[in-house]
């Protein structure tokens, strides 16, 4: 099984680590599987460059399978991130969108309805990430080092994440920004000292599914930064469409529609898949919901027998 690291050169962000990863030692050229793509071999670890939008390359992992013959147990996307604070970022984050119906637009890519299986890295290398910046001198310029709301494509069948430099062009190419993201590369998939970071041993720990909240989810990532933590897909509102149900004398009555049911159960399905033998215990974000949502969502979390809990549970 090897991991799959993708960069694309039409993107300062996604490029500019790569080289940082590519200069450090133990690299030789790997096989190309399409016209106008380039791989690299270090160990277990194959970088893929290729020329598109990140978002528009589908099954990578499928794809590099079959021209190789090398399964791919995970895949790490480098790219920029877009922030309207335009304030300097370090992110990452699980991708899908499973809250678009079938005709739905798809903005930046992926399959309506649809969530990725999260790579367990997610929780253990926002916490080497925010380390490894401080080390670098990156904190405090670089403020935002955060979890970010599930979102977006490229179509993966295996566990996937996206690492990140925001927010806007003058720090999407800055170098020491790309170094921040090559070690956390370095280090996380253990070309370092043979020692990787985030592995998922299936040991019965309780995984964090977060749902509702800011794109940027503060309140899953209050318990998420603590050492130990593991996390899966974080579906913020605008992940959970609900539309308003109709009022009999002041009262909720009725089912409460949208496609707010289907993004929680595949995406809970997608974290169970991502950590066999773990709890996945869903996590909300009380404050963002109004009553009648918060009793939808609840009452489905229980007819579900999805587990709620509190900020506790998770340590």
């Amino acid at each position: 099984m090897v991991v799959l690291v993708v960069a694309t050169t039409s993107d300062p962000a996604s490029i500019g680590p790569a080289a940082a990863f590519l200069a450090m030692p133990g690299w030789s050229p790997g096989p190309p599987i399409a016209e106008g793509m380039q791989s690299f071999t270090n160990g277990n670890v194959r970088l893929l460059k290729h020329q598109r939008s990140i978002i528009a390359e589908d099954d990578l992992d499928r794809r590099w399978q079959e021209a190789t013959g090398e399964p791919v147990s995970e895949v790490i996307f480098l790219s920029k991130h877009t922030a309207v604070s335009n304030r300097p970022a370090l992110t990452v984050h699980p991708i899908g969108v499973p809250h678009l119906r079938e005709d739905g637009t798809l903005p930046q890519g992926g399959i309506p309805g649809w969530a990725a299986i999260p790579n367990p890295r997610i929780g253990p290398w926002l916490r080497l990430m925010q380390k490894i910046a401080a080390e670098q001198g990156l904190v405090p310029e670089f403020e935002v080092i955060t979890l970010e709301a599930t979102h977006h494509g490229p179509v993966t069948r295996t566990p996937t994440m996206f690492v990140e430099i925001g927010s806007t062009e003058e720090y999407w190419g800055r170098q020491d920004a790309a170094q921040a993201i090559a070690l956390v590369l370095w280090k996380g998939l253990g070309l370092e000292d043979g020692n990787d970071v985030g592995s998922w041993q299936g040991n019965g720990e309780k995984v964090l599914l977060g749902i509702g909240g800011g794109h940027y989810a503060p309140r899953h990532m209050d318990i998420v930064i603590k050492d130990g933590v593991w996390v899966g897909h974080l579906l913020s509102g605008y992940s959970l469409p609900m539309d308003t149900p109709s009022q009999v004398n002041g009262k909720t009555c009725g089912e409460v529609a949208g496609m707010w049911k289907h993004s929680i159960k595949v995406s809970y399905e997608a974290t169970k898949a991502a950590f066999p033998g773990g709890e996945v215990i869903a996590h909300l974000d009380h404050k963002s919901f109004k009553g009648w949502q918060k009793n939808a969502v609840t009452s489905y979390l229980q007819e579900e027998n999805i587990r709620i809990g509190k900020p506790s549970d998770f340590f």
